[in-house]
């Protein structure tokens, strides 16, 4: 950054510095090395490859190499980038000495110990220390920069799986349809897929993370599709089932009765309900339909710069949901040999209860292909 180019962080990006800073405070740290993609665009703007940023009390280090340097300038002018020509290790070391940092805290769940060592040996007689996950609680409440760029991933998401429906015929392969649905995702902004698309027909359907391949659809096919787009480095998920010409009538029961346990779940969503309880929720729905054992997988779980994100909606989760959380709310049921149901939609909590963000019909008519 060339001298006199300071500037002051955007004020969203400020708020959640100073938030960071304040857990920094608590846990005795004087700097916060950030190696996790995710945090490190969350509290600087800046996503560049191999590097990290290192955050003190009044300065923030963007720790890069020469691929992004401009970037860098352009995305984050107001912090101070360092490219380095060395090892990652020796940069650190070099800023702690300069700052004679007494106590630098890592992310214990995104640095290796390989990496833990080479830095702990550069550091010197700086201390290194894991650090509590100082972004979890302030990635769970989702500001209204985060919920325009959700709000712009889901509807993305949306509309290409409307337009893809409408393209699909009979014989073309899973594989192939999940390109097309990228195909319409891309067309309508987004960067990709927010995680690796689930399209999965017939039996394979009873596999929750099936993997698409070159099983043909076919007249009379139930397809369970879960997909979600990337836009502004935030991600949709959402699943739904397409019947092509006709509702399989085993199929047309298991969508009813996981639509009832996705409404009884959402009925219980607000602010302050205990996350285990909208889960046993729609577990009860399902118990009184005989299907219990048949929902093998937790109810939801947070999303935003990552798909799977905190908190979770599952049996063991005792803590209590606050406003502005966003999560999935996704009950199925899987039977093998016959195939699967999940009915998936992307949520706000709030005080009056669940905001639903995404808009897609939800009946077993909703998407019958022709």
């Amino acid at each position: 950054m060339a001298k006199g180019q300071i500037k002051q962080a955007p004020d969203h990006i400020a708020a959640r510095l100073k938030i960071c800073r304040a857990g920094m405070e608590s846990a005795g740290l004087d700097g916060y090395l950030v190696t996790a993609r995710a945090d490190q665009y969350y509290l600087t703007g800046f996503d560049g490859e191999d590097g990290a940023a290192l955050i003190l009390p009044k300065t923030v280090y963007l720790l890069t190499d020469g691929r992004f340097e401009e970037e860098a300038g352009l995305v984050a002018a107001w912090a101070r980038a360092i490219v380095r020509r060395a090892g990652l290790p020796e940069v650190i070391g070099k800023v702690a000495r300069k700052h004679r940092l007494k106590r630098l805290g890592f992310q214990s769940e995104a640095l290796t110990v390989r990496g833990h060592t080479a830095i702990r040996q550069a550091l010197g007689t700086t201390k290194l220390r894991p650090a509590p996950p100082l972004t979890r609680e302030q990635r769970q409440i989702k500001d209204e920069i985060e919920l325009a760029a959700m709000r712009k991933a889901i509807a993305v998401a949306e509309g290409a799986f409307k337009a893809a429906v409408k393209r699909l015929r009979p014989g073309m392969t899973e594989r192939e349809w999940a390109a097309l649905l990228l195909h319409e995702m891309l067309r309508r902004g987004a960067e990709g897929a927010a995680f690796p698309t689930i399209v999965a027909e017939g039996a394979n359907s009873s596999l929750p993370h099936a993997r698409p391949g070159n099983r043909k659809i076919e007249r009379g096919s139930a397809v369970l599709v879960d997909w979600g787009a990337l836009v502004d480095h935030y991600r949709s998920d959402l699943t739904r089932m397409i019947y092509v010409r006709r509702i399989p009538p085993r199929f047309r029961v298991m969508h009813e009765q996981v639509l009832a346990a996705q409404q009884a779940a959402l009925e219980a969503l607000r602010t302050g309900v205990r996350m285990s309880d909208v889960d046993a929720r729609a577990r009860q729905s399902l118990r009184l339909a005989g299907l219990a054992q048949r929902f093998t997988h937790s109810l939801g779980h947070g999303l935003g710069l990552d798909v799977h994100e905190e908190p979770r909606l599952a049996p063991r989760c005792r803590e209590s949901l606050k406003t502005g959380m966003l999560v999935t709310v996704e009950p199925g049921v899987y039977v093998p040999g016959v195939g699967g149901v999940r009915i998936e939609d992307d949520v706000r909590v709030t005080e009056a209860g669940a905001e639903l963000l995404s808009t897609l019909e939800r009946s077993p008519e909703a998407f019958v292909a022709q």
